[in-house]
């Protein structure tokens, strides 16, 4: 199991990066990102903080990858922030998709596919021409363990495939009670419908190895 897209004290979260990676080893997980809620005024920051603890990676028992989440950004805004969290040295960008259960600003997510990101995470309704967009430029959508977000798992699946979307599973945890096993996310992506769910695993093992 890898999961892209965890959250730590630096943001909302409960934990700090050593705790996270400890308790996830302790799951079985390959690897894991954190990717804290990031907006301009907190994304230098969280970047430089994740990057202080890559340098010691040696000595951690699994991968760690260090990212963002940008959060709630204006939609035309989106661009500059993904420019300034890459240059800031954010090995992994996600962007904060437009779920059901959050007031995300309408254009979100076809602003962010159009960015150098990794992932869209729960993009909730999505619609095929931003999926299409997605396609092009090597976007994933996530498929999500959390509650309230995962309530359009089902949808995201199926535009996906419709329209050639790789998929990702992450859980978006805030706190331990989030974290899930590989067994747990096997059976989240066959509720949503997917497919070829050992695929959906190799793409996130694709993502990391992109960061090493």
């Amino acid at each position: 199991m890898i999961d892209l897209h965890v959250h730590s004290v630096f943001s909302d979260g409960e934990l700090v990066p050593s705790e996270i990676s400890r308790r996830l080893s302790e799951l079985g997980h390959e690897a894991f990102a954190v990717t804290d809620h990031a907006d301009f005024s907190n994304m230098e920051f969280i970047i430089k903080s994740l990057l202080k603890l890559r340098e010691l990676a040696d000595d951690y028992e699994i991968r760690m990858v260090a990212g963002v989440e940008l959060t709630h950004i204006p939609p035309k805004l989106i661009p500059r922030a993904v420019k300034s969290a890459r240059k800031m040295g954010a090995e992994l960008v996600i962007v904060h998709g437009e779920t059901i259960a959050e007031p995300v600003r309408a254009g979100t997510n076809i602003a962010a596919v159009q960015e150098e990101i990794d992932i869209l995470a729960h993009p909730g309704m999505v619609d095929e021409r931003t999926a299409e967009l997605a396609r092009e430029n090597n976007v994933f959508f996530e498929i999500t363990s959390r509650k309230g977000h995962c309530l359009t798992n089902g949808h995201v699946a199926r535009t996906a495939e419709i329209c050639g979307v790789e998929l990702v599973i992450n859980t978006d945890a805030h706190s331990p009670s989030d974290f899930i096993t590989k067994d747990f996310a096997r059976k989240v992506l066959e509720g949503a419908g997917v497919r070829d769910v050992e695929r959906v695993f190799r793409n996130s093992s694709k993502i990391v190895r992109l960061y090493k």
